[in-house]
Formats: C-alpha cells, structure tokens, sequence
C-alpha cells in the first residue's frame, strides 16, 4: 500500500519533508500542498508531482489524501491537526503541536474522542542513533538510578530575528523531549538564568541562557543554551547514574592530522547533524500508517507537555524565578504505545 501525503506548509522544513517522502522513502507519495503563499505551493507540488490546493481544509477533504503533514507557521499548526483528527486521518505535526496548552488539550480530547490514536508530533531527537542507544542503557540499569542530566545546545549564529523567548521555544523545545522520554520521567520546575552575554548576539538577545530543571524523580538538569558560539552546531547530553555515566556521542568525523595539530570536523547546522533521524522517523510513521496500528512516535500528550513546559521556561527567563510546571494528569490513553 501506498500511502497519500497531503502537505500543509511549503516553507523550507515542508520542502525538505516533501523531497524525504518523495526520494529518500518507500511507500509514500506526496499527492497534494498547501501554502498560504500559491506560488511556493505550486512550486513545491510540482517538483514531487503533486497538486496545489488552496487551502488546508481542501486539502484534508481530498479522497485521495490518505494522511497528513503539518508544517505550517506554529500558530496554525492546532486548526490543521483537528481538522485531520476530525477527518478520520493520520497526521505528522512538526513541534510545536500548538503554540498554546489549550490548543493543544483540545487535540488530545479530539484525539481521544476518536478512540485511536491519529496524531504524531515531529520531535525527531528520538529516532536519532546516539540518543536511542543513551535510552537502552537508561533502560538496563547499567549505570544505575539516573541523577543528573548536563546538556548543551551550541548554534554558530541566529539571525536578528531570533529572541529570548525563542531560546526556549524553538531550540530547547527538542531537549526538553528528548529528556521527558530518556528519564520516561516528567519536569515539574524551571528556572533559567543568564550568564554574561556574548558581544556575537544582536543586542535585544539573551544569549548565552543556562535552564535549570527538576523531575519529578529528583533529577537535575542542566542545559545551556548559547545560540552564537561561532565555532559550529553541536549537540551534548550526558546522564549521570549511581554507578555510571552516559554520554550522547559526537557525529562520526575522520581525524586529521596537519600543520602540527590533530582536528576533526564539526558541524555547521542541523540538517547535518539529525539527517538520518529525520529518515527514520518518517520511515517508521510510513509504516506505522500503511499497516493502520496509528503512530507510535511522540504523542499528542508529549506535544501538550512540551508545549507546557516551554511555555514555563519563558516565564521563567523574563520573572527571574523558579517557577512550577502544571501538567494535567496522564489520560490513560496517553499512557502506553509511545515508545519512540
């Protein structure tokens, strides 16, 4: 079985998406985009053979759309997912689910009142080789009761319209994830502080931010966040046991010995750097709708969490405070099958 991919959102993630499921994997087939800008969306159909359609809803109607992708501005990202739960049909939202935790409390109800679960949120942290192998060995015991986490997100520059907020809510957003599901633990307080300032930010930046969270457990995590190190994109996790230590390892990287020194290459961006997890993740959401069992990676509920606790984070960045995280309970439904 083929399935029928409608895209929603042709901007440069919902390109690159439509060339994964067009060139890279089996069993896919993009049949239809939407833009809010036409020309980028015909442009962007036309290159994996497909239709423009005016708008999301259309879209979502088509018969031949047998699954959805979301990758549209963050703020529209809730009317499309509901719109797909309410059509019966799949859909794969990249993060955020929705910008605000009401929105997405509502596509967790609408998700449950439709008995099966229909959406995915794209935190592709969790299909990525080294983070897969640091959960197997969480997992074991081996290095004993996880009691501290130490992790770095480093970007060479951001543009000018990158802001403090975004720090936690486009950027951290991927380790707050990734986290909830390595420790399968929940954060329960934020607090972030705000070292001396690099003089490569643009002046309105925050930049360095270090965010300090507590689990439920009584894990501590440390994440430092310094959006214009210059030297390149590189991603750090560490968890610290009883008995042990874990650590995310580098990309692969040939070393070169010249001109009296031993180097290795580092990464310049994010495409690099998670190529293969962007794969694999849609590798297995493919799959997982060709044989109707519903997606099995991050949840709705993973996507209100995360969504929560960002939302937390900022609060935390602009009062200066340790401020709480508010969850509501677990629904049951949310509580097995997520194991990606």
């Amino acid at each position: 079985m083929t399935v029928r991919v409608g895209v929603i959102g042709a901007g440069w993630i919902g390109q690159d998406h439509i060339r994964r499921l067009t060139h890279v994997i089996t069993g896919a087939e993009v049949v239809a985009v939407t833009d809010i800008d036409t020309a980028r969306a015909e442009e962007a159909a036309a290159a994996a053979g497909a239709r423009a359609v005016p708008t999301g809803a259309e879209l979502i109607a088509l018969p031949e759309v047998d699954a959805v992708v979301v990758t549209s501005w963050g703020p529209t990202h809730a009317e499309h997912v509901l719109g797909a739960v309410a059509a019966g049909k799949p859909v794969f939202c990249e993060k955020p689910l929705a910008t605000s935790a009401e929105d997405c409390l509502e596509i967790v109800e609408a998700e449950m009142a439709h008995g099966r679960r229909l959406v995915q949120v794209g935190f592709m942290r969790r299909y990525d080789a080294g983070y897969r192998q640091m959960k197997e060995v969480l997992g074991t015991g081996e290095i004993g009761a996880p009691l501290m986490v130490h992790c770095a997100h480093r970007n060479p520059t951001v543009p000018e319209s990158y802001t403090s907020r975004m720090a936690a809510l486009d950027t951290a957003v991927h380790e707050i994830d990734v986290l909830r599901w390595l420790l399968d633990d929940e954060i329960v307080s934020v607090q972030v502080l705000t070292p001396r300032a690099t003089g490569n930010r643009h002046p309105h930046l925050k930049d360095p931010q270090i965010m300090l969270f507590e689990t439920a457990a009584g894990v501590r995590i440390d994440l430092e966040v310094f959006v214009n190190c210059r030297y390149g994109y590189d991603i750090q996790c560490e968890a610290v046991g009883e008995t042990g230590v874990v650590r995310l390892p580098d990309p692969a990287a040939v070393g070169v010995r010249s001109a009296a020194r031993h180097s290795t290459a580092v990464l310049q961006d994010w495409q690099g750097r998670f190529t293969d997890a962007f794969d694999e993740e849609f590798r297995e959401w493919i799959a997982a709708v060709q044989a109707g069992t519903g997606p099995t990676g991050p949840s709705a509920w993973d996507g209100y969490a995360a969504t929560v606790i960002t939302n937390t984070t900022v609060e935390a960045l602009e009062s200066g405070r340790i401020v709480d995280v508010h969850l509501k309970d677990r629904p049951a439904f949310h509580t097995t099958g997520d194991a990606r």
